[in-house]
């Protein structure tokens, strides 16, 4: 394929510079974005994004929901077939181009409105995400009492189990007065017939969020406190993002390395609870029969997609700061393994938190230990925090202001990206300001979740927002990529960019297994999906409406701008201007006007090297198709 369509503006027809006092857009583009201070802040902001809540609190509850060991197979299989493939092809696309979220669809005008459709999911995730920031804000603060709040029962709470350790089963039970509880003939048999509930457990559904458990009257008022907490977030948020890459990336190292001093402490802590044992091999035991399960397969994908922040943008406006010939092989294999690797750490120390519970709970069946959901990570780590028998106060403040930079690491990336879309979209725009704008918008937004049917609401927008428009999109963008584009011209793009041949693994996955894969898994998904629950209550049907309707919002980005592009660029008959829409403009390529010439050259070679082969070759048509596939130079 020749270039001639992205030959330099402002040059001459042999490549030179005309000399022209006048920049031209790549050139702006090249003075005008700056570059991370050095190759280890772009890592460790990769790091921050991808070592995140994800692996902390959603991990767990996804295992925790789907059996547990049988979840880690499909999901480390979705993670080679799926996760790495769709990072190293965003990290790829960003640094190539130095372009955003939108402006990378330059490679295929008529799919921008992929760009656009990600982020609508990705402010979908950050208005739920502030959020949860706010819940460890709350958590942190309460921590400095003298004694744990959620450590021990209220009179008013009945069946309730202290999370504090007691020395004898008796003084386990609550709900009336130690006076009363002595009095009280406690039997076994009635600790069978009765559900117990930790302290944690009640004081987060009473005290922290309110729990309101029928939202057909509304979702209440915030709470105020909560509320304090969102806007100190969100204050912290702004002060990161607001210059750049030139605050976040400095604020990495810390946002990366701090949560695992505290996480090593908190498992070490963990493993020798009472109990701990069968939690861990109800964890990594497998239960090979759910692995026909295509539920656990979809849960797999939609985990592994929010752990790795694949298919909403960060990833690629993370790589658009880096250099053009930034080693970005290496830091995309580090980042999934050691996602990967935390994932299981998360889930070893929280299941062996849970085998805790249920040994405390006198439950056989770690399952029934406690409901999961959002409030797993604020009910089970705080139950093994206030068992801690030295100052426990000072690991909770760890802790969670450990959860509170996991959760900052990857909020600050989401945000970002939606700046980044703005920014490149208005050029004369001051960063700041934008920053400063879309934090005050993400504030308001936050603020339905700290009401008493906030969790209700988070459930909906990350079923509807964040899971299912993230996923169909992420398709559209592979399949835009590696389809229509072509797996030839990417990997030919890739060969330039990194001085070396694509592996045939990467040629397979992204050509074949991964769109495949995705498309079987969403289908499936569509096909049996069901109302969604909320602590075993259906939603009203006005929120089912209401969530369906948002996904519509997000999936119909991608028709409309593209009904949009070919509107505003004819070529004749709609025909025509539908297959220019499928061609790269001439503004795709690297954004440096110096590399753009030479890759040019390099593609024009490549095409001649091709037409030379299908010349002299004795290969058919079909083994010529093989050999270009596998990277072979003969």
């Amino acid at each position: 394929m020749e270039l001639k369509a992205v030959q330099p503006t402002n040059g001459t027809a042999n490549g030179t510079t005309t000399g022209s006092p006048e920049k031209t857009d790549a050139e702006k583009q090249t003075a005008e974005r700056t570059n991370w201070g050095n190759g280890l802040e772009f890592l460790m902001s990769c790091i921050s994004v991808s070592v995140g809540l994800g692996n902390v609190w959603r991990f767990p509850f996804t295992a925790y929901e789907n059996g547990g060991g049988a979840f880690l197979i499909p999901y480390i299989i979705v993670l080679f077939l799926i996760g790495k493939p769709m990072y190293y092809l965003e990290m790829i696309i960003g640094q190539f181009t130095s372009q955003g979220t939108v402006k990378i669809w330059s490679v295929v005008p008529g799919f921008v409105g992929v760009g656009y459709g990600q982020a609508f999911g990705t402010i979908c995730i950050i208005s739920y995400y502030s959020s949860l920031l706010a819940l460890t804000l709350y958590y942190l603060f309460v921590s400095f009492q003298s004694e744990l709040p959620w450590s021990y029962c209220r009179d008013e709470w009945t069946n309730c189990v202290n999370s504090r350790p007691q020395e004898t089963t008796e003084n386990l039970i609550t709900g009336m007065s130690l006076a009363n509880e002595s009095a009280r003939n406690f039997s076994p048999l009635a600790t069978n017939e009765t559900k117990l509930q930790s302290s944690s457990e009640l004081y987060f559904l009473n005290v922290v969020i309110k729990e309101k458990l029928d939202i057909t009257d509304g979702v209440g008022d915030p709470d105020w406190k909560l509320t304090i907490a969102l806007f100190v977030s969100w204050v912290v948020i702004f002060l990161v993002i607001m210059r750049g890459v030139k605050s976040s990336g400095k604020a990495a190292y810390f946002l990366a390395l701090f949560p695992y001093v505290v996480l090593f402490v908190l498992l070490i802590r963990a493993v020798t609870l009472e109990g701990a044992r069968d939690g861990i091999l109800f964890f990594l035991e497998p239960q090979w029969g759910e692995l026909l399960n295509p539920t656990v397969w979809k849960e797999a994908v939609v985990q592994c997609f929010f752990s790795l922040a694949v298919g909403s943008g960060p990833i690629i406006m993370f790589a658009s700061y880096n250099r053009f010939d930034h080693g970005i092989y290496r830091d995309a294999m580090i980042v999934t393994t050691l996602d990967t690797l935390t994932s299981l750490l998360g889930g070893i120390t929280i299941f062996a938190i849970l085998g805790n519970l249920a040994h405390n709970l006198q439950i056989e069946n770690i399952r029934d230990v406690v409901r999961s959901g959002t409030g797993l990570a604020f009910i089970s780590y705080p139950d093994a925090i206030s068992k801690f028998q030295a100052v426990p106060q000072l690991f909770s403040v760890l802790f969670f202001f450990m959860l509170f930079v996991l959760g900052i690491g990857s909020i600050v990336a989401l945000q970002s990206t939606v700046v980044t879309i703005i920014c490149d979209q208005f050029k004369g725009w001051k960063y700041w300001k934008v920053a400063l704008t879309t934090s005050v918008c993400g504030f308001l937004m936050g603020l339905v979740y700290v009401t008493p049917g906030g969790q209700w609401i988070l459930t909906l927008v990350d079923f509807y927002g964040g899971t299912y428009v993230v996923f169909i999109l992420a398709i559209f963008e592979l399949a835009g990529i590696v389809w229509i584009y072509g797996l030839q011209n990417f990997c030919d793009d890739i060969e330039f960019m990194c001085n070396r041949r694509v592996s045939l693994y990467w040629r397979v996955c992204w050509s074949f297994f991964t769109p495949v894969m995705m498309i079987i898994i969403f289908i499936y998904s569509m096909a049996t999906i069901e109302p969604i629950k909320y602590s075993e209550l259906y939603f009203p049907e006005a929120a089912n409406v209401a969530g369906w309707l948002l996904f519509a919002i997000g999936a119909a980005q991608f028709p409309m701008w593209g009904i949009w592009y070919i509107s505003r660029h004819p070529q004749g008959t709609i025909w025509n201007s539908f297959k220019a829409s499928l061609k790269p403009s001439d503004r795709y390529g690297p954004a440096n006007p110096d590399i753009r010439r030479e890759w040019v050259i390099f593609k024009n070679q490549k095409a001649a090297q091709r037409a030379s082969q299908k010349a002299t070759s004795k290969l058919g048509f079909f083994w010529r198709k093989v050999t270009n596939f596998c990277g072979s130079n003969k």
